[in-house]
């Protein structure tokens, strides 16, 4: 490259800044946050004329193969999981009306789901595969089954349980509901976290891990104890896999992931067996799904001091808020295109908490208070440009979203590259198949 004059004080530098500060940026989110190779990082001082941006995840997918269709979905917060579960009703509902088909499912239109405390008890519901070969509920169903079973939570108590009912019977519920469904009898790859107390460390239920090793394999009905267990109410959860060699002693989800996002996207991306033409986020489809700020609004406006218990959840919050952020960065430009965010923002809980569920009208209630907040355009995250509210309400962003999912599911009936590669299990062997995926 010619050399050249060295620049005088009163030039404008060549360099554009704010570009090379996305590059960076990018670079960061590729290494750290979805463990992309290093091969860019040679690329980041060089000449910006003559190499591309090293950032291939910021560009309009081109891959042939279409894009993987991710749902995560958060713990309770604010709504105990009606928020999310409202969400999925209308998104099951404009998926029905879009492709002209009324007996379409969650499960139909997504290969992947994550869920984490009530969110991981809905993904079980809608992607546990049922006695017809079908998902296990509709998402109306499994609506209703949230508002029928939440209780209001116990004063001063740091988490929050689904259900209002001695151990023994949740648990039996749980078994009507799953029977002996494992991990293996999920219709796509599902992710459930808890936090495991005999390691001190995270716990991901995984079918992926559980096609590959039955020490990871576990009764459904274990993994929704698990993800929604209340320390507080309940304690921890002693559970086994069904080989009996894993053992974990579990406690809720949201305590060390409360929006799964992230950890559904690194699943992906490095999972090449069952997502081979996945190359970077420009080839996903990811809705998140929150359940509500845990009227830290309502804290912030107290002149007393938070308590212990309020400061947990508005850490709980600030968390799943931060993955939000970060996720709404590494897809950059294609953000408006590739990723929806869908929460409720401003919201006071008492009163939604103090809510009681014994008849249709207090449960037409909870729903009337998850509608106005599909109804309200929340705050998103713009690169480098801070945060601004949405031109889209909540539930305009999943009409248009459910337009993007058949779009894809139309595009792979007549693809010769298959998206998702999905491994199946012989019922209750540990033999793998292997089969494509075109819904």
């Amino acid at each position: 490259m010619a050399s050249s004059a060295p620049l005088s004080p009163q030039l404008e530098p060549t360099i554009d800044i704010d570009k090379l500060s996305y590059e960076i940026f990018s670079i960061l989110e590729s290494r750290f946050l979805f463990g992309y190779g290093s091969d860019t990082d040679s690329k980041l001082f060089l000449d910006r004329h003559s190499h591309p941006p090293p950032t291939a995840a910021l560009k309009p997918s081109k891959n042939p193969s279409g894009k993987v269709r991710i749902l995560s979905i958060d713990s309770g917060g604010a709504t105990d999981g009606i928020l999310s579960a409202r969400s999925l009703a209308l998104l099951e509902d404009s998926l029905r009306r879009t492709s002209h088909n009324p007996d379409a499912r969650i499960a139909d239109y997504f290969d992947v789901a994550a869920g984490s405390g009530a969110g991981g008890v809905l993904a079980a519901l809608l992607f546990t595969r049922g006695d017809n070969g079908r998902p296990l509920l509709s998402a109306a169903e499994a609506l209703r089954f949230l508002v029928e079973n939440r209780r209001k939570p116990a004063r001063g108590g740091v988490f929050r349980r689904i259900f209002g009912r001695p151990r023994a019977e949740e648990e039996r519920l749980y078994k009507k509901l799953f029977s002996e469904n494992t991990l293996k009898d999920t219709l796509k790859t599902v992710l459930v976290p808890c936090y495991d107390l005999a390691s001190n460390a995270p716990f991901l239920f995984s079918r992926a891990d559980a096609l590959e090793t039955d020490g990871y394999d576990f009764r459904i009905r274990e993994v929704c104890f698990a993800t929604s267990a209340d320390p507080t109410a309940v304690g921890a959860i002693e559970m086994t896999s069904v080989d009996g060699r894993t053992r974990i002693v579990a406690v809720d989800g949201g305590v060390t992931m409360s929006n799964p996002t992230a950890a559904a996207i690194t699943h992906v991306l490095n999972n090449k067996q069952e997502f081979p033409f996945c190359r970077g986020v420009e080839d996903l489809l990811v809705v998140s799904l929150g359940n509500g700020e845990s009227g830290s609004v309502r804290f912030a406006r107290r002149s007393s001091t938070p308590s212990a218990g309020e400061f947990v959840r508005i850490a709980g919050d600030g968390i799943s808020d931060m993955v939000d952020q970060a996720v709404s960065m590494s897809f950059g430009h294609c953000r408006a295109s590739n990723y929806v965010r869908i929460q409720g923002n401003g919201f006071r809980g008492k009163k939604f908490g103090n809510a009681k569920y014994s008849n249709s009208g207090k449960a037409k209630k909870v729903l009337d208070f998850a509608d106005e907040m599909l109804a309200q355009k929340n705050m998103e995250s713009i690169l480098f440009q801070g945060k601004r509210i949405s031109e889209k309400t909540n539930a305009e962003k999943l009409e248009w979203f459910a337009g993007e999912l058949v779009k894809e599911q139309e595009r792979r009936k007549s693809s010769v590259f298959p998206t998702v590669v999905l491994k199946q299990a012989t019922p209750r062997t540990s033999s793998v198949t292997v089969t494509s995926s075109s819904g």
